[in-house]
């Protein structure tokens, strides 16, 4: 494996070891830092992804752009075990990501700069709006504390958005074609977090 150090030393190690192939077969990189340029870095395809510590975002474009794969720690074999929105079986850039709190706290507005109905989420996983009672688009999005996953659908299905701390006044700043997220499950450091973790049935 190839390693590419992280950007800044001195930073907490996150691990990742990604394979060409599924089943963490054929050649493998292993990355500690962000790459946003896979294929230069080496790596045509991505069949398999071992998270030693984390967490990290995939993008399916280089410089990290496009769909977003969120990965905590643990095996991910093959590309239904970290996505099911079928649209894109490439990753082209990954990142760690930050997470700086231990306080959890969203809110979600029906639509762009903060405005129209909303949903305040404090420190839990939310597998389904509709349960909550909110049917409303999500356009924009604040978050006041910890690092959250957004999807599409509910029970952790379809797209998935990055919400790290900050304002997305649209829902292009979040990177969605179409303003639609209908639960959301935060990020834990270091730690694989069984609850609202996307298990594919086959």
């Amino acid at each position: 494996c190839l390693i590419i150090h992280p950007l800044e030393a001195g930073t907490p190690l996150d691990f990742i070891v990604i394979f060409e192939q599924e089943n963490f077969q054929g050649r493998c990189h292993e990355l500690s830092g962000p790459c946003t340029n896979l294929k230069e870095a080496g790596m045509e395809k991505v069949g398999s992804m071992l998270v030693h510590s984390g967490p990290w975002v995939g993008y399916e474009q280089q410089n990290c752009k496009g769909e977003q794969f969120v990965f905590e720690k643990g095996e991910y074999p093959r590309w239904d075990s970290w996505t099911n929105s079928r649209r894109s079986d490439s990753i082209g850039s990954l990142r760690p990501i930050k997470v700086d709190s231990q306080e959890h706290k969203i809110v979600l507005y029906e639509n762009p700069n903060f405005t129209g109905k909303k949903i305040e989420i404090i420190d839990d996983d939310v597998p389904s709006f509709h349960a909550h009672g909110y049917q409303e688009k999500v356009s924009s999005v604040r978050v006041q504390s910890g690092t959250w996953v957004g999807y599409q659908y509910p029970g952790y299905r379809g797209y998935q958005y990055l919400f790290e701390k900050g304002d997305y006044k649209d829902s292009t700043e979040f990177g969605a074609q179409h303003p639609q997220i209908q639960s959301v499950r935060r990020i834990r450091d270091m730690q694989w977090h069984q609850r609202g973790a996307f298990h594919p049935t086959s």
